[in-house]
């Protein structure tokens, strides 16, 4: 049996989950972590986490102070966070986001080995104005020379960093195993019955591409509802956009989380997928596992995630473009249930917490013996592609 190691995870806004996939992905690789005997710290930001006890999910937390702006909030937080943990005998420093690499030296300083995972490939986000595209472009090409080892979720963003800057990196895909919740208060809160919506999760910003499901739904004609889950700090005039289509079939619940995300998860007609950015999205992945209809962007890296067990529309063409896709599905249940069931059996093929922790502590074990990526990297993919 190997010796248990003392790793930390920064670079997130920390845990309990409650913001986006890097702070579900800290919260389950994290727990398993611990409840397989490793010494996990976990870095939180003190403005966003209200949990106010020392240790949670068996993990210990250390919240930090940092800017509370667009542009620094994540990497003041995350130098903070390096030096706080630098002479703390971490045998292991997890950061994630690549806009984080130009910290990932200073661990080194004391002799612990950093390992990023750099996400998809955030600088083609609309919010980003040109300097920060630039930084965070970068930022991508500094995670090789900065921490020992990068890891990416996706074999397109795998290939991006193999092709653009020549790093190697090492492929874990994202995890999802989540029960499925019977139809309870957060059903009846919002109005809704079961597989009588079609279901959005994401941040509210606009290279997520929400206005294209909103915009879709105006030419439906359906009584059926359309639920946009999620909220974003610094998108103001998108989320009035948003809005202002006065559609009383379209509900914006804010933010959901834990049970209540479970539950509108699991009673879903389908679930649809409108980002044209990032690597493997976690809400996708996860409504895969409850066993969802998927209908996705086109983008490579959503075509990857749902194989052949999804829709795709063109993207480019926005609501027009998704809109026949769903007229199609409303039409046909049997087509829908035909999909959930692919979507079911390809989640928990490919995609599970456990086979996830696996290629983390494979990895991690690899770097510590001087290996640049994991040794048998078939053996931490968690499943085959296609």
């Amino acid at each position: 049996m190997q010796q248990p190691l003392k790793i930390a995870l920064m670079g997130t806004r920390g845990v309990p989950a409650s913001y986006s996939g890097f702070e579900t992905c800290v919260e389950q690789l994290g727990s398993r972590l611990a409840a397989r005997g490793h010494d996990v710290t976990v870095y939180a930001r003190k403005h966003h986490i209200s949990y106010d006890k020392p240790t949670y999910r068996g993990m210990k937390l250390v919240k930090l102070p940092t800017i509370a702006n667009k542009y620094l909030d994540t990497i003041v937080h995350t130098f903070l966070s390096s030096v706080h943990g630098l002479f703390l005998g971490y045998d292991i420093v997890l950061y994630f986001i690549a806009g984080n690499s130009p910290v990932a030296w200073i661990p080194r300083l004391a002799g612990q080995k950093t390992i990023i995972n750099v996400d998809g490939l955030d600088w083609k986000r609309e919010k980003w104005p040109e300097f920060a595209k630039r930084y965070i472009r970068f930022a991508e090409r500094l995670s090789g020379v900065t921490a020992n080892a990068v890891i990416s979720d996706s074999r397109v963003v795998q290939r991006y960093y193999q092709d653009v800057y020549h790093i190697p990196t090492t492929y874990i895909a994202y995890g999802a195993e989540l029960p499925r919740r019977e139809p309870g208060e957060t059903l009846w809160k919002l109005g809704l019955k079961p597989r009588e919506y079609v279901l959005y999760v994401g941040r509210l910003v606009p290279e997520n591409c929400a206005h294209h499901l909103v915009e879709a739904w105006q030419g439906l004609d359906t009584d059926m509802k359309c639920v946009i889950v999620g909220d974003a700090p610094y998108a103001g005039d998108y989320k009035a956009q948003l809005r202002s289509y006065h559609d009383p079939r379209v509900i914006m619940p804010g933010y959901v989380f834990g049970e209540g995300y479970w539950e509108l998860a699991s009673n879903a007609y389908a679930f649809v997928l409108t980002s044209g950015v990032g690597g493997t999205h976690p809400s996708l992945v996860e409504n895969m596992a409850f066993g969802n209809c998927v209908v996705v962007h086109d983008t490579p890296e959503n075509r990857e995630t749902i194989g052949d067990a999804g829709l795709t529309y063109n993207g480019a063409l926005g609501g027009e473009g998704l809109r026949p896709v769903l007229q199609r599905l409303l039409d046909d249940p049997a087509l829908v249930e035909t999909y959930r069931q692919k979507a079911a059996a390809r989640a928990a093929r490919k995609f599970s917490w456990e086979a996830v922790t696996d290629a983390y502590e494979a990895l991690f074990y690899d770097v510590l013996n001087g290996e640049r990526v994991a040794l048998f990297e078939t053996a931490v993919s968690t499943g085959k592609d296609g």
